[in-house]
């Protein structure tokens, strides 16, 4: 199983995402989710929305460490070009 896909998987059928990025390096996991409707949510919230789907996976120890970076479309559009390598 490639879990870059099952992670993707997950989160794609649990949040309505505009953007979704993943980076492996063994069992540790980054990820950057894009969605509106992290608008009205609090830092706390985003993260719990996106660690909630990949609950299993942690705790299978699939995902041993996770960083989850949360942004609304807006802050994205902005964020972006410090984040993304060119």
């Amino acid at each position: 199983m490639d879990l870059n896909k099952e992670v993707e998987r997950l989160l794609r059928q649990a949040l309505p995402l505009d953007e979704l990025y993943i980076k492996s390096e063994g069992s540790h996991f980054e990820v950057i989710a894009v969605s509106a409707d992290f608008t009205d949510m609090s830092r706390l919230k985003r993260q719990q929305a996106v660690n909630g789907p990949l609950r299993e996976l942690i705790a299978q120890n699939s995902i041993h460490a996770l960083t989850v970076k949360t942004f609304t479309p807006e802050q994205w559009a902005r964020e972006r070009k410090f984040i993304m390598p060119s």
